[in-house]
Parts: structure tokens; C-alpha cells; sequence
């Protein structure tokens, strides 16, 4: 029997970048915490209003960061990097700065309080208008505040696993 990435991809490869208070490891204290999460379920929603959603696994790291900030940055990343959007995909912010370890750069988003990743070609800033749970991952969908194509490029697709591809011209 066909998978579903057998039949739903290639689907483009994005990097979601989202901030939230988080506790201290061995202490009482917080700290905020900026992360990227790696994903290739997304999609526009709407265009009045403007939404967009995400879709992220159940438990990640991520979505309680998002769920304490009620914001997010959908980034559209390059080919150019896709060992560090693997990396990002490969490793949890929990325990690691992704931004130190991949050396993506952290830029302030405009409209909300989070951080875009300098080095993609577009982003959408949103804040968080709705969640749906959908079996193993919870849907959040975004209304989009602020949007900027930054450059032209080939953008990453995920074909399967760790396979990836690209597009014929720039977007």
C-alpha cells in the first residue's frame, strides 16, 4: 500500500521560527527562548483575512513555545541550506540553540514579538488566531500581520525523508 508522502509530495520545506518564557534548566528562574522548527505541512488559509496555517506533531517543543507567545514567523528557506534545515528538523530546541549551532541569523519581525531568520527568501509574520486538533498534530492557523518577499531563489522541497529537491526556476 502507497505511504502518503508516496502520493502528497514533494511539499515545500519551511522553517518556523517562534519565541516563548521557558524555565530555567535547574532553577526556579525563566528565559526566553527564540527556536526553528523544521516543516512541510503548511498552507494559506484565507486571503481576507490573511491566514495561514502550520501544522506541528503533538508535544513538540515548538508549539508550547508558540502556545505561550501566541505568534509565529513562517520562513521559506533556500536549497542553498538544507543542511541546516535538516539540522533544525534533526534536533530539539530544548536542548539546543539552533541559531549557534546551523549559524542562521536572527533578524526582529516586524509586527510581532519573534524572530525571522535573515537568510530566507520570504516570511509571513502571524499571530495565532485558532488551533485544531487533527489526529497526531494540532493545526494552528495564523492571520498574517506583516509578509516580505526578501530575494529571488530556488526554494527546498521534501520528497521523502531526508531526500530533498528544488525547483526549475527562482520563485
Amino acid at each position: 500500500m502507497a505511504e502518503l508522502r508516496d502520493i502528497a509530495y514533494p511539499r515545500q520545506v519551511i522553517l518556523v521560527s517562534c519565541r516563548g518564557e521557558v524555565k530555567k534548566k535547574f532553577s526556579p528562574d525563566k528565559e526566553i527562548k527564540d527556536n526553528a522548527l523544521t516543516l512541510s505541512w503548511h498552507m494559506p488559509m484565507s486571503y481576507d483575512p490573511p491566514l495561514y496555517a502550520i501544522a506541528l506533531g503533538k508535544g513538540k517543543y515548538s508549539l508550547n513555545l508558540i502556545r505561550e507567545s501566541n505568534v509565529f514567523v513562517v520562513n521559506f528557506m533556500p536549497v542553498e541550506l538544507e543542511k541546516e534545515v535538516l539540522f533544525c528538523g534533526r534536533n530539539s530546541g530544548e536542548n539546543t540553540d539552533k541559531f549557534k549551532e546551523t549559524k542562521l541569523e536572527k533578524e526582529e519581525a516586524e509586527k510581532i514579538d519573534c524572530c525571522k531568520i535573515k537568510q530566507a527568501l520570504a516570511y509571513l509574520e502571524c499571530e495565532v488566531v485558532n488551533e485544531i486538533e487533527t489526529g497526531d498534530h494540532i493545526i494552528v492557523v495564523g492571520k498574517i500581520l506583516n509578509m516580505k518577499k526578501n530575494k529571488k531563489g530556488k526554494r527546498i522541497y521534501q520528497v521523502k525523508g531526508d531526500e530533498f529537491t528544488t525547483t526549475v526556476k527562482e520563485a
